[in-house]
């Protein structure tokens, strides 16, 4: 009995590497790391197969919502032509071309880098809100901060305000469940994005929403690394927390309402508004400040089958820099071109400095962090450990004007199977603070080195080993 129960999983196992062999035609090293793990593990590969595996996808899978998403990006306002820098204009229009949206000029900027300012402005600009309220968050933890939210949704939602509330099924799994039945018995729009129930044998459960974007009345927008809930306070187990978050009013929420828009109609299957009503989110808004920094929005996920934007986005701001390339990343497991373009850019003479935390908050990423650390020291980048508390930023300020902000780490989670939107800053301000921000980040650090690497113990190796085994699965 045994063996027929054996012999029947081991030609079900090879029934699925023959369908990987075909639909991951293009990823050669999945296909040999899933048979090693089919035969390793036959019953036990087969079950993680089915749950983290089903990563491959042909033309069709998004192809309705890619239909969807380019009308919408119709209405991007792009203003290159206008951009008298001409260093700005030129990088610009190259990430444009390379999927971002919506270039403006006339934008005010407030970075944020603790949660409690964050969270502060967040909080006071949706008790402000006159017409609207538009979130999309991946995680709304059930505790006081995930609850404040939700009551200030309910008490908008009693005052007249469309409310609307996306968030990802799996990050909002332990959220505030009571609290969003009574948001939705008031009267507030709630979705939630990727039901994992429903997509349990369908690759797309693996496509999350990572997304952090908000925008009230069209006016002010945020987008960063922030979710909802008290540990983004550095009041959770990894106590002191180090993000990244942007809050923006200016022509650049244009663009981050039309982001809200494609995600909201996807994960609902309707039309947002009445077509006689969408003046509502894009006409003439009267923005409370204008300065003059420049921003585009760069989004990328699964719907984009021949390269992800964001991807392109951070090998083209490190293609250009000539002085300094400084990133913070919790998840640093770069594929084989930014592993590339970091080690040339230090080759050439670029100060490359990136911090990733001294803890894991995931299995695994730790010891992937710091086998990724080596693979690229050796041109002369250099990695530093947040020692201070947890670091889950997701920036890159490049010669100190060249930013990005936003909810992509450097790992094939964040590039191949999440949804993810950054905001490209040009501004010389922005970009001195966030220089500020990484240098004093650096004195909470200790630089790890390739002996560090090097003088690891067998057991750990093996973790490392095992660890970038499973990387390459996702």
């Amino acid at each position: 009995m045994i063996d027929w129960i054996t012999q029947m999983v081991l030609e079900a196992d090879i029934v699925f590497l023959l369908i990987l062999f075909f639909s991951e035609r293009n990823s050669p090293s999945k296909i040999l790391l899933w048979a090693l793990v089919f035969f390793a593990m036959p019953i036990v590969g087969f079950i993680v197969y089915i749950f983290i595996g089903q990563t491959f996808y042909s033309d069709q899978k998004f192809k309705d919502k890619s239909i969807r998403d380019a009308a919408l990006l119709a209405r991007k306002e792009d203003k290159t032509d206008s951009e008298p820098d001409p260093e700005y204009r030129r990088t610009a229009k190259a990430i444009l071309d390379l999927g971002g949206v919506g270039f403006s000029d006339n934008n005010d900027v407030k970075l944020y880098t603790l949660g409690e300012d964050k969270f502060k402005d967040l909080y006071a600009d949706l008790r402000n809100a006159k017409k609207y309220i538009h979130l999309e968050y991946y995680i709304i933890r059930n505790d006081e901060l995930g609850n404040e939210l939700i009551d200030i949704l309910i008490q908008k939602v009693g005052e007249g305000v469309e409310v609307k509330l996306l968030t990802d099924d799996f990050g909002v799994g332990k959220g505030p469940k009571k609290a969003i039945k009574r948001f939705k018995a008031a009267g507030g729009e709630f979705a939630v994005f990727h039901k994992v129930i429903w997509l349990m044998f369908s690759p797309k459960k693996n496509n999350r929403n990572h997304r952090k974007i908000g925008i009230v009345d069209g006016k002010v927008a945020y987008c960063g690394g922030f979710n909802i809930g008290d540990e983004y306070l550095g009041k959770g187990p990894l106590g002191f927390w180090r993000d990244t978050a942007a809050r923006i009013s200016g022509d650049a929420v244009k663009p981050l309402q039309v982001r809200f828009q494609m995600d909201w109609e996807y994960a609902t299957g309707r039309k947002m508004c009445p077509s006689e009503r969408i003046m509502d989110y894009y006409g003439n808004s009267e923005y409370p400040y204008s300065g003059d920094a420049r921003v585009l929005t760069v989004s990328g996920g699964p719907d984009v089958s021949d390269f992800n934007p964001v991807r392109m986005e951070y090998l083209e701001l490190i293609r250009n820099a000539k002085k300094s390339v400084y990133i913070h990343t919790p998840y640093f497991i770069p594929d084989g071109s930014l592993q590339d373009a970091l080690s040339a850019a230090a080759a050439d003479g670029v100060d490359v400095k990136i911090i990733i935390p001294d803890k894991p908050d995931h299995m695994f990423v730790y010891w992937n962090n710091i086998s990724s650390a080596y693979a690229v020291m050796g041109n002369g980048v250099k990695v530093y450990m947040y020692n201070r508390g947890f670091v889950h930023s997701k920036t890159m300020v490049v010669d100190g004007e060249f930013c990005s902000v936003g909810s992509a780490n450097f790992d094939d989670r964040s590039l191949v199977l999440n949804f993810e939107t950054n905001a490209v800053i040009l501004s010389k301000e922005i970009g001195k603070q966030m220089d500020e921000a990484f240098k004093e980040d650096l004195e909470y650090c200790t630089e790890y080195t390739r002996a560090d690497y090097e003088g690891i113990n067998g057991y750990q190796a093996l973790r490392v080993a095992f660890s970038r085994l499973f990387s390459g699965l996702s």
